[in-house]
């Protein structure tokens, strides 16, 4: 039986060291029934990526840029040099991560046991590794959209796999199949945050998104967005209006919740919501989301978890 083809992309500007540091956790993972290659989009960085690169991992990829991609171009430009390579699943992944040793071979296996699966990670603090961010987000349209969790652990998640609504783009197994269906990122419409629609895109078209609670990455937690009110007004109106790829950005903000929302009359609905409950302090991606009260992950999707079953790994020829 041949070895599963994984092809594992990030995109990189100017993060040589924590780049350095993601690939040997890499290097270092148990590996075993995998052959895995991979493909570095280096953006234009001017702090020696490419040269450390090639001397400490001479077998790593990389594709040089010029300076003029942003993340959901990056990640487009290394997930289409990955399929040149006909693999049997791509792996994106963010560069300021370290991989626990079997994360990777418990994605593999998840989307080997359950045809169809895009699978996610489970996402740890490195500072606090007991503490979970960006994992599993469930949508409210009268929240204002995907609603992420502030004060989960690794006590209060599920213990199978289970399904979600979205899988942001830090630790993703996606099937080769599944984006030769789906095609790649909007970066046209989501230069920066093209994750935000991708998955819920590929779930509306039948595919499951599952997250794996074995496979485990040591992440930079994102900075939460804060102090939007107190901004000058002609900062405000740049960050609103004529910074595409700023986290308030209207025209992000629209297209996330229109592609990552069950439809679009719930992400058209959710998109205004989230304006409103920005303005009066009370958005579910801002510090104040920090002070609300969260049941345990296990609880919010003890009806979502998948059914047990043996590993069916089809043969490879």
């Amino acid at each position: 039986m041949k070895p599963v083809k994984v092809e594992i992309v990030t995109p990189v500007h100017n993060r040589r060291d924590e780049t350095l540091k993601c690939l040997g956790s890499i290097a270092n993972s148990a590996l075993a029934g995998l052959k895995t290659h991979v493909i570095v989009v280096d953006d234009g960085s001017t702090d020696g990526t490419a040269e450390a690169l090639a001397t400490q991992f001479p077998d790593v990829e990389v594709v040089r840029s010029d300076n003029d991609l942003w993340y959901t171009a990056g990640a487009n430009l290394a997930i289409k040099t990955a399929l040149a390579h006909d693999p049997d699943y791509i792996l994106l992944v963010n560069n300021d991560q370290e991989f626990d040793a079997n994360c990777i071979a418990a994605l593999v296996a998840c989307a080997e046991r359950y045809p169809r699966s895009i699978v996610g990670a489970i996402l740890l603090n490195r500072e606090r590794p007991d503490e979970i961010f960006q994992v599993s987000p469930k949508w409210y349209t009268l929240k204002g959209g995907f609603r992420h969790w502030y004060k989960q652990t690794l006590a209060t998640i599920p213990e199978r796999p289970w399904h979600v609504e979205m899988i942001v783009g830090n630790c993703v197994l996606f099937p080769a199949a599944a984006i030769r269906e789906q095609g790649l990122m909007d970066e046209v419409r989501l230069p920066q945050y093209g994750d935000a629609e991708y998955t819920p895109r590929m779930l509306r078209a039948g595919w499951q998104l599952l997250i794996e609670p074995k496979a485990r990455v040591f992440c930079k937690p994102n900075d939460v967005i804060s102090g939007f009110r107190k901004l000058p007004s002609g900062e405000k109106f740049r960050r609103l209006f004529t910074s595409p790829t700023n986290p308030y950005s209207i025209r992000r903000r629209y297209y996330a919740s229109i592609g990552g929302a069950p439809n679009r009359v719930a992400g058209f609905a959710a998109f205004w919501i989230s304006l409103f409950r920005i303005l009066i302090g009370r958005s579910y991606d801002s510090s104040w989301a920090k002070t609300q009260d969260e049941a345990p992950l296990s609880e919010t999707f003890a009806n979502s978890m998948v059914a047990d079953q043996p590993a069916k790994r089809a043969a490879r020829q």
